[in-house]
């Protein structure tokens, strides 16, 4: 279908604004709902997440030589581990609900692009919520286990310290640890996704991307230091794969501008 078709096509399917009013009003109500039922569903099984959440607490206690077998978390507030249920439904809730939110969103935004460009949009649609997923499981398993080890090894125990000092964390900041870890992570894990966007519209080109590598690298390090805890394992666990991330968002760039160059050889013949 040529551009021209196409263009035409787009005009007569366009609406007045009333239309498009109606057509959010619709994609956010279905998107409510989903999200609300699966934060019902999440609430419902709240306490079972946050035992899952718990285990690379234990694997760190096995990494610090303690027994895992005294796992011990505390609220000291009568409301706090009830609200402590209600953010893990809501976690639980949007992770569950995004694929639906997604296809609201595209279904929305669909009429207005070319078949092309409805085309390069869904491969980010899917590549999205893997690239998260990625992050999050690298935080379960590698990185929440080193970096509670780390916490754990300062503590004073045993006959032989003048006072015993023992880490007892409270549900809330764990949980909002191992969020704020898992949300980081998953952003960064982000980076291929954006830069490949920005390149297929042509704010950024693979040149200009390998010519900041150096920038791109201390920038790492300095998110890193910022997003994790003070010591060089943690820190060196998330600069690592967003320096790789980088590489293959460049990767991606020269592909996409290869495609693109063909591209317009193949119209030029």
């Amino acid at each position: 279908m040529s551009r021209e078709a196409e263009q035409a096509e787009m005009d007569k399917s366009s609406a007045p604004l009333l239309d498009h009013l109606i057509e959010l009003r619709t994609r956010l109500i279905w998107s409510i709902v989903a999200f609300f039922i699966a934060f019902l569903f999440s609430f419902f099984f709240a306490k079972r997440i946050f035992n899952l959440l718990v285990i690379p607490y234990e694997w760190a206690m096995i990494l610090s030589g303690q027994p895992s077998d005294k796992v011990q978390l505390i609220y000291t507030a009568p409301q706090e581990f009830f609200f402590t249920q209600i953010k893990i439904a809501m976690f639980a809730g949007l992770m569950l609900s995004f694929p639906v939110i997604a296809t609201q969103v595209y279904r929305f935004v669909a009429p207005g692009l070319y078949r092309n460009e409805r085309m390069a949009f869904l491969p980010f649609l899917v590549a999205s919520p893997i690239l998260f997923l990625m992050g999050a499981m690298l935080v379960y398993f590698g990185f929440t286990p080193v970096v509670m080890s780390f916490f754990l090894g300062m503590q004073q125990l045993g006959p032989n310290q003048d006072v015993h000092i023992q880490l007892l964390p409270r549900v809330s900041e764990y949980l909002g640890l191992i969020m704020t870890l898992m949300l980081s992570f998953g952003l960064v894990f982000q980076l291929p996704v954006v830069t490949t966007l920005l390149v297929r519209v042509g704010i950024l080109s693979a040149q200009a991307l390998a010519g900041k590598r150096k920038y791109a690298i201390v920038f790492a390090f300095i998110i890193a230091a910022v997003l994790t805890p003070p010591d060089p394992v943690s820190q060196i666990s998330l600069a690592l794969p967003t320096i790789l991330l980088y590489e293959v968002s460049i990767w991606a760039a020269r592909m996409i501008e290869r495609r693109r160059a063909l591209t317009e050889v193949e119209a030029g013949a």
